[in-house]
Parts: structure tokens; C-alpha cells; sequence
């Protein structure tokens, strides 16, 4: 039991590191949207809770009717299908979306004239007025809930047939065991690369090219992940 449970810690722990869709939206997000510290955690957080709570209710579901791995193996498979197209759309839906802002806000200069006889150019962006602010609040607000949609449906491979199989061949309270762990090591995993990331990105500082068109290579990063996904497996 000693050895699953390192096991399952270990599975858990490399899973999530060697699979960059479970932090990179996470990750350039945050950036692009200016997200504080605490959102960014709590929506990591609350992202990876329903990855692996979907997945073991999967397998606690499965295993009491005793569906078979082959069968299990099946639904999982269809499962990663169906998150990385929505990865991949929702990512180019982003990059769509960011690109249009980009160019809607592009910033354009007005000659001033005063009664002293000075000049001077201003530099402004419309949508960063207050008249134009509400026509991208509600793609805004969707974009956390998405992600959880699309975490919910992201299968965890390795937990079924690696670690609740083994497990419950011994008591239901070793399966709880172990599954707990695998969904600490995922958890802690995403969130330390998630805060590790946006923590150097700022120490970067900022970049005027990234200012503009954040959200568009924002979107291109999320669909590419979705990419290596379908295509690559990662």
C-alpha cells in the first residue's frame, strides 16, 4: 500500500508536469487578463478539482458495475477528444477575439489646441473608454467557466488504470487513499507551475507588443496546447 501510495504521488506529480494543458492556459491568462494573484489560484484550484473529481467518479462508477478497462479505456479516449477540440476552440475563439480588440483599441493621436497657442498631440484608445468597456465584459466573464467545462471533461489518464484498479483490489478506503494523493500531486502541481510562471512573467515586466496583442498570442498558446494534445498526445 506504502509503494501505491508513492506511486500515486509520483503518477500524479509527472502526469501534470509533462501535460502543459493543465497550466499553460492558466498561465497566459493571468497575464493577458491581469488577473490577481488570488483569482488565478482560485480558479486553478477550482479547475483541477473538477479534472480529477470527474475522472474518479468516473472510475468509482465504473468499477461498481464492473465495466472492464478496454470499455473504460474507451470512454476516456472519447473524453480527451472531446476537451482538446474545445482547447483548440476555445483557444482560436481567443485569439479571434483578441485580435479584434487589438485592433479596435489601436491608439490614435488628436491635435489639441489651447488659447495660449499650444500644441500638443494625445494618444487614446476607444475601448478603453467607458462607452465601449461593456462590449467585452461578457466574453471576459465566460472565459473562467469555460476552462472548468473544459478541465471537467479533460481526462486523467493514468488515475483509473494505474491507481484506483490496484487499489481497490485490496478496500475501498485504500482506493480513497491513494486517489486522494494522486488528486494532491495534481493540485499542488498545477498550481506551483501556474504561480512559478506568472510570478517570473511579471518579474519581466512589461512589453508594449504584449500590451496590444496579449489576449490574440494568449489564444494562439491555448490552441496550440490544445494541438499538442490531439495530434502529439502530450
Amino acid at each position: 500500500m506504502l509503494i501505491v501510495l508513492i506511486s500515486s504521488l509520483s503518477v500524479g506529480f509527472i502526469h501534470t508536469l509533462l501535460g502543459p494543458d493543465h497550466y499553460v492556459p492558466f498561465i497566459v491568462l493571468a497575464k493577458s487578463r491581469n488577473w490577481k494573484i488570488l483569482k488565478t489560484i482560485i480558479i486553478t484550484i477550482l479547475c483541477g478539482i473538477g479534472h480529477v473529481l470527474s475522472a474518479t467518479v468516473l472510475g468509482m462508477v465504473a468499477i461498481s458495475i464492473g465495466l472492464g478497462l478496454n470499455k473504460l479505456n474507451f470512454i476516456e479516449s472519447f473524453r480527451g477528444e472531446i476537451a482538446a477540440w474545445l482547447l483548440i476552440g476555445f483557444g482560436f475563439a481567443y485569439f479571434v477575439w483578441g485580435l479584434r480588440h487589438a485592433i479596435r483599441n489601436k491608439k490614435h493621436s488628436h491635435v489639441h489646441f489651447h488659447i495660449d497657442g499650444t500644441v500638443h498631440l494625445h494618444d487614446h484608445g476607444h475601448l478603453n473608454e467607458h462607452s465601449h468597456v461593456h462590449s467585452t465584459s461578457n466574453f471576459k466573464e465566460l472565459t473562467p467557466w469555460v476552462l472548468f467545462i473544459i478541465f471537467v471533461l479533460g481526462p486523467c489518464e493514468p488515475l483509473i488504470p494505474l491507481i484506483m484498479y490496484p487499489a481497490v483490489q485490496t478496500s475501498m478506503l485504500n482506493t480513497m487513499w491513494v486517489t486522494l494523493s494522486f488528486s494532491v500531486a495534481t493540485l499542488f502541481t498545477m498550481l506551483f507551475m501556474v504561480l512559478t510562471m506568472v510570478y517570473g512573467t511579471k518579474r519581466l515586466g512589461k512589453f508594449a507588443l504584449f500590451e496590444r496583442y496579449g489576449n490574440a498570442m494568449s489564444g494562439i498558446v491555448i490552441c496550440g496546447c490544445g494541438l499538442a494534445v490531439k495530434f502529439f498526445g502530450v
